[in-house]
């Protein structure tokens, strides 16, 4: 039986594979961020709410698909 460090750092290595698929999400989450704080602008609660949920939703896909032993809370 592994470690459970060893399985923790296992299921950390699959996390850049499991984005990956996720990079149209990730990306319009970024622009989105980006855009609200141009300039001196802070980020408000929410004001990515709709992109944050599309890429959640994206990963959760992938986890679930991959079966990756990641779980999202």
């Amino acid at each position: 039986m592994a470690a459970p460090w060893l399985r923790a750092r296992e299921r950390l290595r699959r996390i850049p594979e499991v984005l990956a698929g996720c990079r149209d999400q990730a990306a319009a989450y970024g622009r989105c961020v980006a855009a609200a704080t141009a300039g001196r602008a802070e980020l408000r609660k929410d004001a990515c709410a709709r992109e944050f949920e599309a890429l959640r939703a994206c990963v959760a896909r992938a986890v679930q698909d991959r079966g990756a032993g990641i779980t999202l809370s």
